[in-house]
């Protein structure tokens, strides 16, 4: 399989697991939010914003819910379709970051919520600052599993001998926001710990909905997710999961 033909399979596979997505993935801590803010330089608060790779809208209703002005953009129909169950009354664009169809200088605030690194930069970073305003902000970041704690790591490793083909692990921040400084952007970067307490069922939900499985057909994932649910019963007996995360955060920010 080529390195672009993967990579567009990966990236079209969410639409089978829309459902699974809204359900399982982790939300996100208000610190956050607060450290946008902060980075950024504004408040959400009647700020115009464009959460773009939305997906269901996890992220979106979030930032709508901090009194932001928001409107989401999803390229993918599955995703889309569940989007507009899953956040109704929330504006949603069927486009990518790549193609933005928004005016120049119409936005304060670019999020990208676990859904930058599905864009191509050399594209999206020029996007991001045409529709900018001076002085408005890019901001990008990832709920990733903590390796440091013994049991995420051991997952991952299962995962790597599984799926050598479709999971290569997360390879950290700069990876997909090395184009930032070069464009003129000021960059600054923090990191979140924080953790989520959830059910067996819910882990392997989450875990259906991750591009390497979700791009798997369903009687070749389910063997996978069979395994993980045994190993993580193994480790919580008692069915609920403390599942530990570092959230990622960085708001590159346009000159005034």
């Amino acid at each position: 399989m080529t390195e672009a033909k993967n990579f567009r399979e990966l990236a079209q596979s969410f639409g089978g697991v829309a459902a699974e997505y809204d359900r399982g993935r982790p939300t996100y801590p208000d610190g956050l939010f607060d450290a946008l803010e902060r980075l950024s330089g504004r408040a959400l608060k009647g700020a115009r914003v464009l959460d773009v790779g939305a997906g269901t809208g996890i992220a979106t209703r979030l930032l709508a819910a901090r009194g932001a002005d928001v409107v989401a953009v999803e390229p993918n129909g599955g995703m889309a379709a569940q989007f507009l169950t899953s956040s109704p009354g929330l504006p949603l664009v069927r486009a990518s970051g790549d193609d933005l169809p928004f005016h120049d200088r119409s936005a304060d605030l670019i999020t990208y919520a676990q859904a930058f690194h599905w864009t191509r930069p050399e594209l999206a970073v020029p996007e991001a600052i045409r529709v900018l305003r001076p002085g408005g902000a890019l901001a990008t970041w990832w709920n990733v599993h903590d390796e440091t704690v013994p049991w995420v790591r051991a997952r991952a490793e299962r995962m790597a001998a599984a799926l050598p083909e479709r999971y290569h692990g997360y390879g950290g921040i700069s990876e997909h926001t090395s184009h930032f400084a070069p464009a003129g952007l000021a960059v600054e970067r923090t990191v979140l710990r924080w953790e989520r307490r959830v059910t067996v069922d819910h882990v392997i939900t989450d875990l259906t909905s991750r591009s390497y499985l979700a791009s798997l057909d369903p009687d070749e994932r389910a063997p996978v997710l069979a395994a993980e649910r045994e190993a993580t019963l193994a480790e919580f007996p008692g069915g609920w999961v403390v599942e530990p995360f570092t959230l990622e955060l960085v708001v590159a920010v346009t000159p005034s």
